[in-house]
């Protein structure tokens, strides 16, 4: 099975968890203030949203969020019988801007659209965090799933002497192609709702000089989100999974249609249709050489890693074989 960008997913029955956990924070909020972009744009009144686990003194991990992912959708990994053990480290779970939790298009009163967001970003906002709230000097390590492997690789070079130690897995230094093409079908449906165009991959929305950004009907929300969530249904599980129909065997779902709309559907329908599209533009955007001092030279960048890295991809995945 491919869980690599779908670790949230859950069964109908589990997605209210997520929902409560929307409502009801059990997380916390570091403001950066007005938070300079990498595109020149600024989010206004930024914050950073996140979670720590174990004791201060003990040796720090940073483990980012994913694509879609709530900061408790990175609960799985920690736990005293898991690796990550609060007896042991000092865990802090960031959000991506995006995800609903720091800030994002769902709590952002600023300006439309959403400034554009990138890895830079993120991990400059991260560091923020880590350094100047949380007093962390150095880290042990840095661990991520997904778009939580790219910020891995992120903090690896934009504060390469920072970490021991990066973990990245099911997740790339810079987003290939193929990926780029995968997530433009994707934000081309979601797009689609609203009778918009992309304006290419890593780029935003086109509009007519007689359109102008709207807020999403509940229509458009739920023909944009059910289009998206068919579109990632190829995508989030292998050939295989579909061939020997483990959605009905292992996953309990009563036939294909019955899988699509009460696993995947009702998944997507849990989203914010802006929100997704902000992480998709930084997921599409990944590349570590987009930085000095590196400037576009990639093989540079991936030189300048001082810490040791332990890569895990996944055998059975589209996007990392």
């Amino acid at each position: 099975m491919l869980l690599s960008y779908l670790p949230d997913i859950k069964p109908q029955s589990q997605l209210s968890h997520s929902s409560t956990t929307m409502a009801q924070p059990d997380y916390e909020i570091f403001k950066l203030g007005d938070w300079e972009l990498q595109s020149g744009e600024t989010i206004t009144d930024a914050h950073i949203a996140f979670k720590t686990f174990g004791d201060p003194k003990f040796p720090a991990i940073v483990y980012p969020t994913w694509f879609s992912g709530l900061i408790s959708d990175n609960y799985w990994l920690v736990g005293e019988d898991k690796t990550l053990n609060p007896q042991k480290y000092f865990i802090v779970i960031p959000a991506l801007f995006g995800n609903g939790q720091s800030t994002s298009p769902s709590n952002y009163p600023g300006p439309r659209p959403f400034p554009t967001v990138s890895f830079y970003d993120n991990v400059r906002a991260q560091h923020a965090l880590v350094t100047q709230h949380l007093r962390i000097g150095h880290l042990r390590a840095v661990i991520g799933w997904s778009m939580g492997a790219a910020q891995s690789y992120q903090w690896a070079t934009q504060y390469p002497d920072m970490m021991d130690l990066v973990v990245p897995f099911c997740g790339s230094a810079r987003t290939a192609l193929h990926n780029q093409v995968f997530l433009e079908g994707e934000k081309t449906a979601l797009l689609a709702a609203k009778h918009l165009s992309s304006a290419g991959s890593g780029k935003g929305r086109l509009l007519e000089e007689t359109q102008t950004l709207t807020a999403w009907s509940d229509n458009e929300r739920q023909i944009g989100l059910k289009a998206f969530a068919r579109g990632y249904a190829g995508w989030g599980f292998s050939q295989t999974f579909y061939r020997q129909k483990l959605y009905e065997t292992v996953l309990g779902f009563k036939g294909l249609e019955n899988f699509l709309q009460n696993f995947w559907e009702a998944w997507a329908l849990s989203k914010d249709p802006e929100n997704l599209l902000t992480m998709l533009q930084t997921w599409q955007n990944g590349d570590v050489s987009r930085q000095a001092p590196y400037n576009g030279d990639f093989e540079k960048a991936m030189a300048s890693i001082r810490a040791k890295i332990l890569v895990m991809p996944a055998k059975t995945d589209l996007y990392f074989p």
